[in-house]
């Protein structure tokens, strides 16, 4: 069989239509199916038989369907780079992360700075006036969450965990930093109230 012209390998002819040939291939490969060596012919053949129509095509002397199967395409899609798969590992912290404007952040930064910076100065008055000013803080984190999504229940937990979490990270911190003598000027209840604010800060601005 190797060594007829492909036409004749196909038993076709030089004036087949693309619809005979494919369907000559069919045959043989129906014919000869557990025999690699002959479908390898087979193959060989068409291809052979393709790349000379293609030959023609780019001379102008036929029309190829588009259709047609060329070897040529076949390789490049052999070597397609698969789609990357999109990795959803990351997803949930992406919905917890918010991306703030400069007007979403400058409120909080105001108003959590000023109620930082009365908390640190007013020592004389300070066990009164805390209290009152973490209450103030509380209610902004709740009102600058809400705000994003509207969803006041919870940002009301997330400023309930967050004025916990602040107040037992400011003394922890608070203690740890007076013990060493590092921390003169201020008490442990005001360091602890200037550490809530600006985890209060940091809650607002950069959580949904």
């Amino acid at each position: 069989m190797s060594e007829q012209n492909p036409y004749e390998q196909l038993g076709v002819t030089e004036n087949s239509s693309f619809e005979e040939i494919q369907a000559a291939k069919k045959r043989l490969y129906e014919q000869h199916g557990n025999d690699s060596a002959v479908l390898e012919e087979v193959e060989i053949a068409y291809d052979t038989i393709i790349m000379d129509r293609l030959r023609l095509r780019q001379e102008g002397k036929i029309k190829v369907p588009e259709k047609i199967r060329f070897p040529e395409r076949s390789l490049e899609k052999s070597f397609k780079v698969p789609p990357l798969v999109k990795d959803n590992s990351a997803a949930w912290l992406q919905d917890l992360i918010d991306t703030p404007s400069q007007a979403d952040i400058l409120w909080p930064t105001g108003i959590f700075l000023t109620l930082s910076a009365i908390a640190v100065f007013s020592q004389n008055n300070g066990a009164s006036i805390l209290p009152l000013l973490m209450a103030l803080g509380f209610i902004a984190n709740i009102y600058f969450l809400n705000r994003k999504e509207g969803r006041s229940g919870r940002a009301f937990l997330i400023s309930f965990v967050a004025l916990f979490a602040g107040i037992a990270l400011g003394t922890g911190l608070g203690q740890l930093l007076l013990g060493q003598g590092g921390v003169t000027v201020l008490g442990e209840d005001q360091f602890a109230s200037a550490v809530t604010f600006c985890l209060f800060w940091l809650v607002s601005c950069f959580l949904r």
